[in-house]
């Protein structure tokens, strides 16, 4: 029998709501996830939430089990942790992590589900989209014991870059931000922190996850000559402008790209998106983690949610939705 569950959809920007689906029986490959906890991707579902994403991005921002299309009605979302209710013997009554929306309950492949290991709590799983980007940005950037590294911008995809880099030998990190409150963060994380303007220079590499003109800027000004700074920010629709005169030509700089898409190159002959979420959910056995979960609310209540996230009235690292069991 079909189940008739709910799910979180941005009917057109800046509003949302939790309408009603059904979600059919799991066929022999699939499993049926109830959802436990799911997570917002701030920075990028307040865009969806806005409508900001750009035309011409609207083909490869698609998540992988999105409904509808941009700007709306779109169902959206891919930090989803549950239980397995129906499926193969080797899943039935695990905790798995999925790329799926806010939704109570969904039936996916059973390919499509990674295996939370016991050691992860499931609030603390929903970090592991999070985790996966900052993973495949250190496949991309490639650091080498003992550099220093900065990250400018102590935001969600920011604080988990800083907190596998703190893990990495001899590495030498530093967390930047404009809010003084985040040192807070980087101390449980077990990075320095800095102010834009009291920031280390002479840095090997940098990390930029602000979203903002200003925070690119300050990455470029930090860089050691032949440095490379891995962008990790999403502007959406907006345009930024940069100072590329100076020390940018002559010390030899390098701004490089870095988006979870698609694997690293560098590790693309060899890893697959499974394994690279496997590392990053193995990553999560860390309680320091915990540190960057600084929001829960009830399913129930995210469209109110969201709209305080998109509007900046509520503040938070890390958002996490509860669910009950229906």
């Amino acid at each position: 029998m079909p189940h008739h569950e709910r799910a979180f959809w941005v009917t057109s920007p800046g509003l949302g709501v939790i309408k009603p689906v059904i979600v059919p029986e799991p066929g022999p490959d699939e499993v049926l996830v109830r959802t436990l906890c799911s997570g917002i991707s701030r920075g990028t579902e307040t865009l969806v939430f806005r409508g900001e994403v750009p035309v011409d991005q609207y083909a490869v921002m698609r998540a992988p089990f999105q409904e509808g299309d941009f700007p709306g009605p779109v169902k959206y979302g891919y930090l989803n942790v549950g239980v397995v209710e129906r499926g193969p013997d080797a899943l039935r009554g695990l905790n798995v992590f999925c790329l799926y929306p806010h939704q109570t309950r969904y039936v996916v492949p059973a390919g499509a589900v990674v295996v939370v290991p016991d050691d992860v709590p499931p609030a603390r799983a929903v970090l592991a989209g999070t985790v996966e980007t900052a993973v495949n940005a250190l496949w991309d950037a490639g650091p080498l014991v003992g550099d220093r590294v900065t990250v400018v911008g102590a935001g969600m995809v920011g604080c988990c870059v800083a907190a596998v880099l703190a893990r990495f030998p001899g590495a030498d990190v530093q967390l930047v931000d404009v809010d003084p409150s985040r040192a807070e963060t980087a101390t449980a994380l077990g990075v320095s922190f800095a102010t834009p303007s009291s920031a280390d220079g002479g840095r090997d590499m940098v990390f930029h996850a602000s979203a903002t003109a200003a925070g690119l800027q300050l990455c470029i000004d930090l860089l050691a000559p032949e440095g490379t700074v891995t962008e990790l920010s999403w502007y959406g629709n907006r345009e930024i402008g940069l100072r590329l005169g100076g020390a940018f030509h002559s010390g030899r700089l390098t701004i490089r790209g870095s988006q979870v898409g698609t694997v690293s190159p560098a590790r693309r002959a060899n890893r697959s998106y499974a394994d690279r979420l496997s590392l990053a959910l193995r990553l999560l056995g860390d309680p320091a983690f915990d540190a960057l979960r600084t929001g829960e609310s009830a399913f129930d209540d995210l469209p109110a949610v969201m709209a305080e996230l998109a509007a900046g009235t509520r503040p938070a690292l890390s958002h996490v939705m509860t669910y009950v069991a229906e």
